[in-house]
């Protein structure tokens, strides 16, 4: 079956916005509710950060790091996010690795690598994909978007208390001044930036529980399952 060509019956759910939304923890758990499929494609650009960090290689030399990435493997099992063999689920959760995943998403020679899997992993199964660019350029076509989003504030506070969660207690300023560089870098990047696909459904989250923004998409997802189409 071609790249990208969905089997009959499979969709896509597409979750995009901006960093500290929350797109994690609403995707994850809207689809154990489908029972389809999670992917975090933010974990797969950690994985690439946190690799590239590891071996001390240069982000800007984007030949070196397409070299790097034509000998590494990445999964998903369980859950956890598998790295040339190894489980990095936790490893890739810093503040440090955020911020250069951030510059790795921009890189051509990472996404090039990287979209095709995304897609490869969406046309074969039902799944929820979350990320920054999955309704406006990996799925186009998928039958459910949404932009979940949240004020600055909302998300550093957010951020903060989940990285105090493990251990890393940096100032509110600096996780707020930390959330705007990424919001300008996603937003600017010349391929593929942060963008509201026309289709998708914009939903700010700031006054709103995880629990109620997943009521809210499961119920939109399971109307539109039930009109043929």
């Amino acid at each position: 079956m071609p790249e990208g060509f969905s089997r009959p019956g499979v969709f896509q759910v597409a979750v995009d916005g901006p960093s500290g939304a929350g797109k994690s923890t609403v995707a994850r758990a809207l689809a154990s509710r489908l029972s389809i499929e999670y992917i975090d494609t933010g974990a797969m650009y950690r994985a690439v950060a946190f690799k590239l960090m590891e071996s001390g290689l240069d982000a800007a030399d984007g030949p070196l790091v397409g070299r790097m990435l034509d000998g590494t493997s990445m999964d998903f099992a369980e859950g956890r996010v598998i790295l040339d063999g190894r489980d990095v689920s936790g490893l890739i959760r810093t503040a440090e690795v955020s911020g250069m995943a951030s510059l790795c998403s921009a890189l051509p020679q990472v996404r090039e690598r990287l979209v095709p899997l995304q897609r490869a992993m969406g046309s074969r199964k039902s799944v929820v994909m979350d990320g920054r660019d999955i309704g406006s350029n990996v799925f186009p076509d998928a039958r459910f978007k949404f932009f979940l989003t949240a004020s600055a504030e909302e998300r550093a506070r957010r951020r903060q208390a989940e990285l105090a969660g493990r251990g890393e207690n940096l100032s509110f300023e600096a996780v707020l001044a930390d959330i705007g560089s990424r919001d300008y870098n996603d937003s600017h990047r010349a391929l593929n930036p942060l963008v509201r696909a026309a289709d998708a459904a914009e939903i700010d989250s700031t006054a709103m529980t995880a629990r109620e923004v997943v009521d809210l998409m499961l119920g939109m997802v399971r109307a539109g399952l039930c009109d043929p189409r």
